[in-house]
């Protein structure tokens, strides 16, 4: 896994390599006080070869030395942290395009907060890994190295007593590595369930409010923090005995060496210059054996993070482009299903052998009871899902074969469920065009009645809506939504239920805009396709599809429906008030 995070680093290695070897550099500069000191120590116990000049000499080297330590840690900091840093913002953007790319099927059990855990926290730490982690074990690697040949060559007998400790801190890292490591993950896993149910109850404070829930939701927002607690401090205790351990064996190593060198010293196998220098060494030996023991923990929370970030980048859209996908261009809205079946579970099927034609120009309804796949239809023309069985051509082209883009470039879409961006109602209107002019934003507008009541906000079309368009009402946000779509100007606009929102005055409004696409009035013709279960949105439809238990049970206009008496018919006796009788 690291090798796969290390590989997506790429880009930045050559900052990492400059990290490692400004550490290393640095490291091998502390290598020059013990050195020197040592050199000093025996100058001193031997008068005739002390002088001002050699004292200062050394001086001069020690200050060198440390000047010289402190540019290669600014250079080891300030590139570590710009690999670091630029790896996890691409890594962050990298999920997000694989988030863009997944199918609807995928959202469809997960929460917000846990994704954008995933996105935004857990890509955040393996800022560990590449700005830490992996250059200060590759330093402290060497200078261990580089010490332990310092100290056999002062005196080998001594610097193998300076090992005993060793295979006991590797035997308590491996320890280590097996409790904690699961331990990690699990933490990042309940780190994103609390994101989760906090952006869930975020999102419906006004819902909490209203049912006055206040003390329920505290109460279990309490419990999510006190389980996230208790797995950080499960952890943490792992890590409380592990580091005080390899901290104590170090101290061992340091007593067993005091003894044994104080021995070798009165018996005349050391000098006490020698003395002075290897305990100097001692302390750069022992002191990267710790902090490679506490980069273990550090790696494997950049592990754990890094493998919820690859099962994501792992994840496979169950909607996918061929490899030699078509460019569909800008067509004239001929919609046709074939033998269409769909379910979004394989237990259940929602559509059953769906077949229709809406032809360019057309306005075909599709009507029926919550549940019986009007909306299923609508997402599988905008190619959210795919179906199991059976094609859906637009302009004569599989759209399986076309390229997402392309396809959607000539379908726009209200959904009954309207989201709008915090931003300004201009450009929420705007959003679904690049750089479109300030008379198509207001025509469009106007179209959709929406003119009048954005010039009568206090700032007009530069008034910000707030987050989901909290500001306004719901017949204002689905108004706005119909603009957006028609300010596209594509062959096929399909209206999920957008008068399901609005009053009966703005629904008459609508239904004149609605007209005036369908007959062209505005210069072009659109195909149109309409959920509506206000059955005076739809009585002027070239085509109304009845739909009952995911199959079209009745196909006809308005009159034609009426004189059948079948299940049409009864919809409109239950609505007759709405349609005037």
């Amino acid at each position: 896994m690291i090798r796969r995070l290390l590989k997506l680093a790429k880009p930045w290695w050559g900052n990492i390599g400059i990290t490692i070897l400004a550490l290393i550099a640095a490291s091998l500069l502390n290598l020059v006080t013990p050195e020197a000191v040592r050199r000093l120590t025996a100058a001193l116990t031997s008068p005739d070869t002390l002088s001002v000049k050699l004292i200062l000499s050394y001086v001069g080297v020690l200050l060198a030395a440390y000047l010289l330590r402190a540019l290669f840690r600014f250079l080891s900091m300030w590139q570590a942290h710009i690999a670091a840093w630029n790896f996890v913002a691409s890594l962050t953007k990298r999920c997000y395009d694989k988030l863009q790319s997944l199918s609807l099927r995928f959202y469809s059990d997960k929460q917000t907060g846990q994704i954008m855990s995933r996105m935004i926290n857990d890509t955040r730490q393996l800022e560990l890994l590449i700005a830490h982690s992996v250059p200060d074990l590759s330093s402290n690697v060497l200078v261990i190295l580089g010490v332990a040949v310092m100290i056999f060559r002062i005196n080998w007998k001594l610097a193998l007593f300076t090992m005993i400790p060793v295979p006991v801190i590797v035997w308590l890292s491996r320890i280590f590595v097996t409790k904690v490591a699961p331990l990690f993950k699990i933490n990042q896993e309940v780190l994103a369930d609390l994101n989760g149910h906090t952006q869930d109850n975020l999102s419906g404070m006004k819902e909490i409010q209203a049912f006055g829930k206040e003390p329920s939701e505290s109460l279990k927002f309490k419990d999510y923090c006190k389980h996230y607690a208790y797995v950080n401090i499960r952890a943490n205790f792992y890590a409380a005995m592990y580091h005080p351990s390899v901290e104590f064996m170090t101290s061992v190593g340091t007593i067993i060496v005091m003894g044994v060198g104080s021995v070798l010293a009165m018996r005349g196998s050391m000098s006490t210059a020698d003395i002075v220098g290897f305990f100097m060494y001692l302390s750069l030996f022992y002191s990267p054996l710790s902090t490679v023991a506490r980069l273990a923990e550090d790696i494997h929370i950049a592990t754990a993070c890094g493998e919820r970030v690859l099962e994501l980048l792992d994840t496979e859209s169950d909607v996918r482009e061929d490899p030699d996908a078509e460019e569909l261009p800008i067509g004239e809205g001929d919609i046709e299903f074939r033998d269409v079946t769909f379910g979004y579970s394989t237990e259940q099927k929602v559509l059953d052998d769906v077949s229709f034609r809406a032809k360019p120009g057309e306005m075909i309804a599709l009507v029926g009871a919550t549940g019986v796949g009007k909306t299923t239809i609508v997402s599988l023309i905008e190619r959210f899902y795919d179906p199991q069985f059976g094609r859906i051509l637009l302009d004569g082209h599989d759209i399986r074969h076309a390229t997402l883009r392309s396809l959607r470039a000539n379908l726009s879409i209200v959904l009954q469920d309207v989201f709008l961006f915090n931003g300004t109602v201009y450009d929420n209107i705007a959003y679904g065009v690049d750089s479109p002019s300030e008379g198509e934003v207001y025509e469009a507008a106007r179209i959709a009645c929406a003119d009048s009541f954005i010039r009568a906000m206090p700032d007009g079309y530069q008034t910000k809506i707030g987050e989901r368009g909290v500001r306004l009402s719901g017949g204002q946000k689905q108004r706005l939504a119909i603009a957006r779509a028609i300010l596209r100007k594509t062959p096929v606009l399909i209206l999920d239920e957008a008068t399901s929102a609005v009053d009966n005055e703005t629904e008459a409004q609508i239904q004149r805009a609605i007209e005036n696409l369908h007959n062209g009035t505005d210069g072009r013709t659109q195909t149109l396709i309409v959920i509506a279960h206000r059955l005076t949105t739809i009585m002027k439809a070239d085509r109304i599809l009845v739909m009952k238990n995911g199959q079209i049970v009745e196909r006809g206009t308005h009159e034609e429906l009426l004189a059948r008496g079948g299940i049409y018919h009864d919809m409109c006796s239950v609505n007759q008030a709405k349609i005037g009788g």
